[in-house]
């Protein structure tokens, strides 16, 4: 690993000016999404516990994952990032191309895949508990398997057969969830527990699995996540044209996001809404939204030029996976009790977990602007 890469995680940045030439809304809208994840919801889960106004309730059960069928803000974070990616590969990989190469930009995309999908496996304990605790499928990995998928089908594929592998991926995966029966339970059965993505992970994913004996990152859910990203892909396709005016642009993501909100809940009359099986209906429905708020923030820093007010955003959307780690690294709650001062959180009630949930926010965005302001960017 090195010090200085693009912030994607997808393609290197040698020089100062590659930086400066990035889309500022897309590193915005990668950091407002890891954003939740490093404090801001915890900090929204205290405030609803002192307010006395239904709003943070509201805002608390969007930032609560629901159980299993339907979606919530907090259910779009993890997909929303998924297909930043695909749109961020489209850059970085067509550089590649440009300057190494087909074979020599395809090793780079193994070599990041696998380097992150060890660092996944390292986030959850690597083989610290024993071999049959390791968690072989997480986040981080499936981030990883995406960024593999996603890119190699772009390297090999034009757009036309990348459409055509979207289609058969969410397509395939409605089919064999669908119409292939599961032992002991019959087909078309999509309860968590009795469906075909968790039986496949209960015979076929070994170690540990994240809700019991199957894992919401499963084996078989893998496949339509890829078809999160290459979503993604055709919005960066969209964003990188040269013949298509800005604000055209805009209005092509609205629209598509739009038209795959509704068509994923219709789909979902059939085929639910469930984001820890990945359902296809799950994938339009979460690209859509996904489309939407690349919209919004295209249209509002790149096009109108508001841009101050998305700094914090974007020092965490340069180093998304330095702010992930350190927070498995480092015990930024504790840190914070130590910093507020343990007698005082006490005397404060409920208005203490608020104060503590602040400074770990607080302390994640000074790392993140730390490391911004001397350009120091983690790279795989």
């Amino acid at each position: 690993m090195s010090a200085t890469a693009d912030p994607t995680g997808a393609g290197v940045v040698p020089e100062k000016t590659e930086v400066s030439s990035r889309l500022l809304s897309l590193d915005a809208l990668r950091g407002f999404d890891m954003f939740w994840i490093v404090g801001a919801e915890e900090v929204v889960h205290a405030l609803s516990k002192v307010s006395e106004t239904g709003f943070a309730g509201f805002l608390s059960h969007q930032l609560s994952h629901k159980p299993w069928t339907g979606v919530v803000f907090y259910d779009l974070i993890f997909p929303l990032f998924v297909f930043i990616v695909g749109v961020s590969l489209v850059f970085s990989l067509t550089r590649s191309l440009e300057k190494h190469g087909r074979w020599a930009t395809c090793l780079k995309i193994v070599r990041r895949a696998v380097l992150l999908y060890v660092i996944g496996l390292i986030y959850y304990g690597g083989i610290g508990g024993g071999w049959d605790k390791i968690r072989w499928l997480g986040v981080l990995q499936r981030i990883a398997l995406c960024y593999l998928g996603a890119g190699l089908m772009f390297v090999f594929l034009g757009r036309r057969g990348l459409v055509t592998g979207c289609v058969a991926l969410l397509l395939g995966y409605w089919a064999l969830m669908t119409w292939m029966p599961v032992p002991g339970v019959g087909a078309g059965n999509f309860e968590e527990g009795k469906n075909l993505a968790n039986y496949v992970d209960r015979v076929m994913l070994p170690g540990f699995k994240w809700d019991g004996d199957h894992d919401p990152e499963g084996l078989l859910s893998t496949l339509p996540a890829i078809g999160t990203c290459l979503l993604g892909v055709f919005a960066g396709l969209l964003l990188k044209r040269q013949d298509c005016p800005e604000q055209k642009k805009v209005w092509f993501l609205l629209g598509a996001g739009v038209l795959g909100v509704v068509a994923g809940f219709a789909w979902g009359l059939q085929f639910p809404v469930i984001k820890k099986i990945w359902t296809s209906s799950f994938v339009l429905v979460a690209g859509g939204y996904s489309c939407i708020f690349l919209a919004v923030f295209y249209q509002v820093i790149e096009i109108w030029g508001y841009r101050s007010w998305a700094m914090p955003f974007v020092w965490i959307g340069v180093n998304p996976i330095t702010i992930y780690l350190a927070h498995n690294l480092v015990d930024l709650n504790k840190l914070a009790n130590r910093l507020v001062g343990g007698p005082i959180k006490a005397g404060l009630g409920q208005y203490g977990e608020l104060l503590v949930a602040t400074v770990v926010l607080a302390l994640s965005l000074l790392l993140t602007r730390f490391l911004y302001r001397r350009r120091i960017f983690l790279r795989l």
